[in-house]
């Protein structure tokens, strides 16, 4: 899922996930998602962009489920788990980008169909890539039904 979510080699891979707040994957590794909290000195352009607009937050890096598991739930599941940790730790939301140049219209209806909504655009990496960026408040309430 390069392309998707950018290539990374084993080192940088090991470094990413050391420095995340939560990296969460099914005991069948067909899938994973990577968070980062509030005030982590991940320097990539979008968490940037994120925190510096919002302070208590859970920032989904990138969630890749496996072609073959596809359709199995295990995105909605990750989800579902980063969710539970965002309301035990009092963050306010969940935050994450999708591109839209190139466009990703899977990711696009699934963070719909969990309740998400567009906070913003940028060109992080030049007139090439477009991405919205998107929330999902959580709150003491708790997330969306679908997020459930």
């Amino acid at each position: 899922n390069a392309e998707a979510t950018s290539y990374l080699d084993q080192p940088a891979w090991r470094a990413l996930v050391g420095a995340s707040y939560l990296a969460l994957a099914p005991a069948s590794a067909d899938a994973l998602l990577i968070a980062f909290g509030p005030r982590s000195s991940y320097e990539s352009p979008n968490y940037r962009w994120l925190s510096d607009r919002y302070e208590k937050f859970l920032y989904v890096d990138r969630i890749v489920v496996s072609a073959e598991a596809r359709g199995r739930g295990y995105a909605r599941a990750l989800y579902a788990a980063l969710a539970d940790a965002a309301v035990e730790n009092g963050m306010e939301r969940i935050l994450c980008e999708v591109n839209r140049v190139p466009p990703n219209p899977g990711s696009d209806a699934f963070h719909e169909r969990l309740g998400f909504v567009e906070v913003g655009r940028a060109h992080p990496y030049g007139d090439t890539k477009l991405v919205r960026y998107l929330a999902l408040e959580v709150g003491a309430a708790g997330p969306p039904s679908g997020a459930r």
